[in-house]
C-alpha cells in the first residue's frame, strides 16, 4: 500500500508546484501559531467554526507537516490529499460568504490564492512528487528489491 501512495511519475518540473505549495502551507501553518488571533483560533472563531482553539492548532500543525512533506516530496499524494481537504474547507467556509454578499467576481478575486492552492494540491495528488522527490527514491528502491 505504501508503494501506491508514494508512486509518482519522473517529471522534474513537479518540483516547482511542490515548492510553491510546500512553502505556502509551511508558512501559513507557522503563522497560525505565531499569530493565533488573526491566523489561527481567532480567525476560526470569527468565521463561526466550532472548537476554534483546537481547530486553529490542528490545522496549523497539519499545514506544517504537509508543507514539509511537500517540500521534500515525501508522501506527496497523502500530503496533497490533506491540503486538498484544507483548501476545500477554506473555500467553503470563507469564500461562499463573499459570493453571497458581494457577488461572483469579488469571490473570485478573494479566492484566487485558495483556488491555486487547491488545484496545485489536486495536481500533486494525481501525479505524485516527481523526479526530484523522496517518493521516487522510495519507488526506485522498491523496484530494485
Amino acid at each position: 500500500m505504501l508503494s501506491k501512495i508514494n508512486q509518482t511519475t519522473p517529471n522534474p518540473s513537479f518540483i516547482l508546484i511542490r515548492v510553491m505549495l510546500g512553502v505556502v502551507f509551511l508558512s501559513e501553518g507557522i503563522q497560525k501559531f505565531l499569530y493565533p488571533a488573526i491566523r489561527g483560533a481567532g480567525r476560526f472563531e470569527k468565521i463561526g467554526l466550532p472548537h476554534h482553539e483546537f481547530l486553529g492548532s490542528f490545522v496549523g500543525l497539519w499545514e506544517i507537516i504537509c508543507g514539509i512533506f511537500l517540500l521534500f516530496g515525501l508522501f506527496t499524494r497523502l500530503s496533497s490529499l490533506v491540503t486538498t481537504i484544507i483548501m476545500t474547507t477554506a473555500i467553503l467556509t470563507t469564500k461562499l460568504v463573499i459570493l453571497d454578499n458581494d457577488g461572483f467576481w469579488s469571490m473570485m478575486h478573494a479566492s484566487r490564492t485558495d483556488w491555486s492552492m487547491l488545484l496545485g494540491s489536486i495536481f500533486l495528488f494525481v501525479n505524485g512528487g516527481g523526479k526530484w522527490s523522496l517518493d521516487i527514491i522510495y519507488q526506485n528502491r522498491q523496484k530494485n528489491l
